[in-house]
């Protein structure tokens, strides 16, 4: 943030129509010349211009301004605020073009094909369909199944390889521990 006031112009009308301030201090304030504030005292210099509050606007306090009337030499500082920002960004639904959305299903069945251990809430997560229409193109009585044609999802674009990757060694870790949970039931079951 700069050190100037947001509005300088309207802020000095504020400032010469509501305070006692001197030119100068005003002029130092909003970063406009001395002649220009006694301008917009005459009247001369920013007709039209509404005035800003910048006490409202949070740029001063009551008592700064108090401190500067009573010291003439003493400038105004701007009030500054630290605002924590953050840069998360907000997960947005995942828009695939008309063009783009008859290919959903085929890239459902080459993942379907190709990566059995996909849970069916995983691939429509990729592909940006839902797990009904997994489910159904997995049990073959999708609509139109007869006329699918399995195509790569990263390769006509409706998800990422960084995305597959993933998807795909989650469903691997899972896949090893319920593996381990039967091999160790199966244990158990012996003893």
């Amino acid at each position: 943030m700069s050190d100037t006031p947001l509005m300088p112009k309207a802020t000095a009308v504020w400032l010469v129509e509501n305070t006692s301030l001197s030119f100068k201090q005003i002029a130092n304030f909003c970063k406009l010349h001395e002649v220009e504030v006694q301008g917009i005292a005459d009247g001369e210099v920013a007709k039209g211009i509404k005035a800003y509050n910048p006490i409202i606007a949070g740029q001063l306090t009551r008592e700064e301004i108090e401190l500067a009337t009573k010291d003439q030499a003493r400038d105004l500082n701007l009030n500054r605020k630290e605002l924590d920002i953050s840069t998360q960004e907000r997960k947005r639904p995942k828009y695939t073009p008309l063009s783009k959305r008859q290919d959903r299903p085929d890239s459902i069945l080459w993942l379907l094909k190709n990566f059995p251990e996909l849970k069916e809430s995983q691939i429509a997560k990729l592909v940006g369909s839902t797990t009904n229409t997994v489910n159904s193109i997995k049990k073959k009585n999708y609509w139109n199944f007869n006329n699918l044609n399995a195509k790569d999802p990263v390769a006509i674009n409706l998800c990422t390889q960084q995305d597959l990757f993933s998807a795909v060694e989650k469903a691997k870790r899972r896949v090893k521990r319920e593996k381990k949970k039967i091999e160790k039931a199966k244990k158990t079951e012996t003893q």
